[in-house]
């Protein structure tokens, strides 16, 4: 059995989401981040960097896996699903699902931490990581005009990304004007084991957002 230590961000939805669509029966543990639970001994000692998700493969020697790219890949080549075989193919979904890690990921969140949980509001910060993010966005509304899915195929590119884009209103960054990246978003949220994994755990309601979510936030950030 895989068991998946996990909290309600982009990231972690991300394996919750594989999980589902790969089919792999898993349990999960829902680690609270606002109480710094992360950062406990017996979880760095899972994973080094203090971040979710982690997964266990119980299964498998009770390998651990950190890094939600690095157990996206581990889990489609156990699975065999959303990743090609063929150099070709693998190499384009390890080229977007790299763009999501590098790229993504890490703009927006800063876009998020900027304009949501910082005390203190800096407009450089937020503009610099805004448009960023935006200008991530363009680039895959570019490769959106060429394919359905990232990779072509539905892969783990898509599941990596979706997650996203999906909370792209949370940052401040708006989809306007990028409308086959609104046809991607529609098409992928509307698939069943997406909307399945995306409620573990699920997220606070919208009209909690905005105060529970932002002290949250801060109290993880402290």
């Amino acid at each position: 059995m895989i068991e998946l230590l996990t909290s309600e961000t982009p990231n972690g939805w991300k394996i919750s989401i594989a999980l589902e669509e790969m089919g792999l029966p898993y349990t999960w543990r829902h680690i609270k981040l606002s109480e710094k639970e992360q950062k406990a001994d017996w979880y760095v000692k899972l994973n080094p960097n203090g971040r979710i998700p982690t997964l266990i493969d119980h299964d498998n020697d009770d390998f651990v896996i950190f890094e939600s790219g690095a157990i996206l890949v581990y889990l489609a080549e156990k699975s065999g699903k959303f990743l090609p075989k063929d150099v070709k193919g693998r190499s384009r979904v390890l080229q977007w699902l790299m763009f999501q890690m590098s790229g993504v990921g890490p703009m927006q969140g800063q876009a998020n931490v900027f304009f949501r949980y910082a005390p203190e509001k800096i407009q450089y910060a937020i503009d610099r990581y805004q448009s960023e993010t935006r200008r991530l966005y363009e680039v895959l509304e570019r490769r959106l005009t060429e394919v359905e899915h990232l990779a072509g195929d539905y892969s783990i590119a898509d599941i990596a990304t979706w997650p996203w884009v999906s909370i792209h209103a949370w940052a401040g960054v708006s989809l306007d004007g990028l409308p086959q990246l609104g046809r991607w978003l529609e098409a992928v949220g509307k698939r069943p084991a997406v909307q399945k994994g995306r409620a573990v755990p699920s997220s606070p309601a919208p009209a909690a957002r905005s105060d529970e979510v932002v002290e949250a936030g801060r109290k993880m950030l402290a």
